[in-house]
């Protein structure tokens, strides 16, 4: 039985009391248990601001960029380990393990190319100087400063890697020390991809932290100058976000939290048309990649009702290919989900739809041949009102979406869509770029991304569930008002940002934008 440690203020720690199994998916099989119980919290909290800060501190961005593109490096050697270890404890088929490791070590490789051309400075200029007196003596000048904090990073359980890298680029390419929690029913990955970054010895000491358990009293600890992000549910973020000691002490919080995103087909598009075939394709790959427990996922197709059977037919075709079955099966096309609870979550919403509409696929019942593992067919149901509250209320995170006929206007798109409550991506296709452009800048105000397909697009563009460290990531309302990565706007949520005020000839020539060559 494999015991998972803690790695904290230096040491690894192996956890006391009860431990929390981990298992396979597939197989139902105990793999591995992990407890937190015994870690001073408080001292991690401490070893992390006064021996972690201080060592990244005492570099400038290039530097961290460096230990970046190293501890890319150092997890990509192994990738073959880590691909059989996604597939054995989160179900992942070979291809979906891959899409969350190399979205880590990717990230990480992004942010160090981003960095290395930052310089070795403490700070970074935060736009241009102003004039702020009579004569341009007295000049102010924006800037942004490492905090004196920690990063508590409190991970999902669908992308253990992916979602544990690109948080630690962005804070310690900021210069903030890390605390990375994992969900627990994946831990076993994130558990040994630490491993691998404490003995890269990249880092220096209290960079880098890491829980193989529970949170315990980890919140209490923390203060102003720390940091959260937390990715998962809609319902964990709001009782995190109202943490009594994150409320008195103002500490910086970002969540990412539940999102029904949605594809939206134009009334332009026809069945031979290539972003026809871009949008069945996308649809698909949301709905079944990691047995659709994606937060990018569809979760709502609007398709225009005079094309509506033509539509649920090919996307019936398309689901009903799909083999459901070990995820180490190379005719398998899509896995379990990642554990018991998560199956009895996901069929219990698929009931809920299944209330306000026809199921064209799949359902809530056991997979045909399956007797163990946490399997559900990919499921689609075409809603008899596109407007039903249940719809627009919860997300089934699994490989389930809902079918929304509309009537092909752009208002019409937009209404249901906004629906939603916030969200972290839509995707809209069509080549009609009138119609296009008032359904994105309609729906753009609740969404932290707007995906735009068209024949000119089809065969040069990842998919609308992909999260490119370029871009920004996270949306407002119900998608939980968060934003991460954007480049380095990525840094924000990490850094400081004060205004400087004073002698031109000191405050602009030191702290000011340096000109290039």
């Amino acid at each position: 039985m494999q015991r998972l440690q803690s790695y904290v203020y230096g040491t690894w720690h192996t956890g006391t009391g009860e431990h929390r199994p981990l298992y396979d998916p597939t197989t139902e099989e105990v793999l591995a248990e992990c407890s937190s119980e015994g870690v001073d919290f408080g001292k991690v909290v401490n070893h992390g601001r006064e021996v972690g800060g201080p060592a990244l501190r005492g570099v400038g961005f290039a530097a961290r960029a460096g230990m970046l593109k190293a501890l890319s490096a150092a997890i990509h050697e192994h990738r073959e380990e880590l691909i059989d270890l996604s597939v054995r404890n989160g179900g992942n088929r070979r291809g979906d393990a891959k899409f969350d490791i190399d979205g880590a070590t990717g990230t990480l490789a992004a942010y160090a190319s981003f960095g290395k051309r930052l310089g070795d400075e403490a700070f970074l200029p935060d736009g241009d100087g102003v004039q702020l007196g009579r004569t341009a003596r007295f000049w102010g000048q924006h800037v942004r400063v490492p905090r004196r904090g920690v990063a508590v990073h409190i991970n999902a359980f669908n992308f253990p890697a992916w979602g544990m890298g690109e948080k630690m680029a962005c804070a310690l390419l900021a210069g903030m020390p890390v605390i990375e929690k994992p969900g627990t029913p994946s831990a076993l990955l994130a558990w040994r991809i630490a491993q691998i970054i404490v003995e890269s010895g990249v880092l220096p000491e209290g960079a880098f932290q890491f829980i193989a358990g529970g949170a315990g009293d980890l919140l209490d600890h923390l203060g102003a100058q720390d940091c959260v992000a937390f990715t998962g549910s809609s319902k964990t973020g709001s009782m995190l976000k109202g943490h009594r000691a994150l409320l008195d002490r103002n500490v910086r919080m970002n969540i990412e939290a539940d999102s029904l995103n949605a594809a939206i087909l134009g009334p332009d598009v026809g069945s031979g048309d290539e972003v026809m075939n871009e949008f069945l394709g996308n649809v698909v790959t949301d709905m079944t990649q990691k047995a659709g427990q994606k937060c990018t996922a569809v979760r709502r197709i609007l398709v225009p009702s005079d094309r509506l059977d033509d539509v649920v037919s090919a996307l019936v075709d398309r689901l009903s290919a799909i083999k459901v079955g070990d995820p180490g099966n190379d005719d398998s096309g899509m896995g379990p989900l990642a554990s018991k609870s998560q199956l009895a979550d996901v069929r219990a919403g698929i009931e809920r739809l299944a209330k306000v509409g026809k199921t064209a696929c799949g359902g809530a019942g056991s997979v045909d041949g399956l007797e163990k593992g946490y399997f559900v067919a990919p499921t689609l149901i075409v809603a008899d009102d596109p407007h039903a509250d249940a719809v627009h209320a919860d997300e089934v995170f699994g490989p389930c979406a809902t079918v929304l006929p509309y009537s092909g206007e752009a208002a019409d798109a937009v209404a249901i869509t906004n629906r939603g409550g916030g969200g972290l991506v839509a995707s809209v296709y069509s080549n009609d770029w009138n119609w296009s452009q008032d359904v994105v800048l309609g729906i753009a105000p609740w969404h932290g991304r707007v995906w735009i397909g068209a024949d000119k697009t089809a065969g040069q563009a990842m998919a609308p569930g992909v999260v490119l460290p370029h871009m920004v990531h996270g949306g407002p309302g119900r998608a939980g008002g968060g934003e991460e990565l954007g480049a380095l706007r990525g840094l924000e949520f990490y850094t400081q940002r004060v205004a400087l005020q004073g002698y031109q000839g000191t405050v602009g020539r030191t702290f000011g934008p340096k000109s290039e060559g």
